[in-house]
């Protein structure tokens, strides 16, 4: 597992610790399992950003604290350059086999008091439907640079090619992965409320 995994982890573990916070509290406040954060914390489960979004909210910050903030008060500038030398965040798409996954790559990790997450995603192909639709709140919005995606969004199936894009609410169970057997690369604005 790459080293941001590993921070996302250790983050999350040390922000709860220094709110004298257990994972007994969060669970409850998160509505997700001990067991799961516990794995999360210890990285030992490659989460999807539904489970982290609803950990920020029961820790009292937002997604992007996990992110790595160097809190820029003014525009933050990220060039393709500098992108394609960083690591990127994997999480997985939420199937049950988490080397599914995805390689988030942050467009604004430096700017201090967002609201909004933009990403670059490489989506993974697989083969597997067996994956679970998550809800939280806020707004997504998917604009597929390169392949095919496929959205799940409570009861409708919306299939997204190249030049394609969706805005939808979180608030209703929904998924995103790559159509079967293709992979995918995506800029996915993710706005939460806090």
């Amino acid at each position: 597992m790459n080293q941001n995994n590993t921070l996302v982890g250790s983050k999350i573990k040390g922000i709860r610790e220094s709110k004298n916070l257990s994972i007994e509290e969060i669970a409850e406040s998160s509505g997700l399992s001990v067991e799961q954060i516990a794995s999360i914390e210890n990285d030992q489960n490659l989460p999807s950003l539904g489970p982290l979004i609803k950990i920020a909210r029961a820790l009292g910050v937002r997604l992007g604290t996990f992110m790595d903030d160097n809190d820029a008060i003014g525009p933050v500038v990220c060039r393709a350059e500098d992108r394609e030398r960083e690591r990127s965040i994997s999480f997985s798409n939420g199937a049950t086999d988490a080397r599914k996954h995805m390689d988030y790559h942050p467009l604004a990790q430096q700017k201090a008091g967002r609201h909004m997450e933009p990403f670059i995603i490489d989506i993974n192909p697989t083969e597997s439907l067996d994956y679970k639709l998550s809800a939280h709140e806020g707004e997504e919005f998917i604009y597929v640079m390169e392949g095919e995606v496929e959205v799940e969004y409570g009861k409708e199936k919306y299939l997204l090619k190249e030049g394609d894009s969706i805005y939808y609410d979180s608030i209703v169970k929904h998924h995103l992965h790559g159509a079967p057997g293709k992979s995918a690369k995506i800029l996915a604005l993710i706005y939460i409320p806090f």
